[in-house]
């Protein structure tokens, strides 16, 4: 597998490697030391959570604070979606940037989201299944979130605004400049 860096610190793009022969193909989707040796930290994945969604469905941008807060490593099994990470980091030299990629059946990348940032994804597919991993337990008083179309992110989410789909609790998200850290 080829770890590679992105414009934000300590975000990853995972690419694997696929043999591929008549009957199907065969690829290696997680190897824990591996990512730790690239990362330079350990990360420890103790749940595996995966969601269905239609066409337009946008989820995020969410996150976890404080001891709850949360690692991921996400990919997709079925379908495409333009996958979302902002770093949340306020001592970190890329402090409310973003980087989006495409995730996809076809090319099994798969996206690792440190701790400290926000995430979301919109189904670019007419359906999309997708999966990932968290190195800590959900907690809902921990919880919080950035609007998806906040200004100052500036994301392009490659659908019109009129063809995405957000849940209400979505909506009543505030900016990144209310939300306290």
């Amino acid at each position: 597998m080829n770890i590679i860096d992105t414009n934000l610190i300590d975000c990853k793009v995972i690419q694997p490697q696929l043999h591929n022969d008549n009957r199907g193909y065969f690829f290696e989707s997680y190897h824990q030391q591996k990512l730790n040796d690239s990362l330079g930290f350990e990360v420890n994945f103790i749940q595996d959570n995966e969601s269905f969604s239609s066409k337009g469905v946008l989820r995020g941008l969410h996150f976890q604070t404080g001891n709850y807060a949360q690692a991921k490593l996400v990919r997709v099994i079925q379908g495409r979606v333009l996958d979302v990470a902002v770093d949340l980091r306020k001592d970190s030299s890329t402090f409310a940037q973003h980087f989006s990629i495409e995730l996809s059946e076809d090319n099994k990348n798969q996206l690792f989201v440190p701790r400290g940032f926000a995430h979301g994804f919109i189904v670019l597919s007419d359906t999309a299944i997708f999966s990932y991993k968290c190195d800590n337990y959900y907690n809902k008083a921990s919880e919080g979130g950035i609007r998806y179309d906040d200004p100052s992110l500036g994301i392009d989410w490659k659908l019109p605004k009129e063809d995405i789909l957000v849940s209400e609790k979505d909506l009543l998200l505030s900016t990144l400049s209310n939300v306290i850290l």
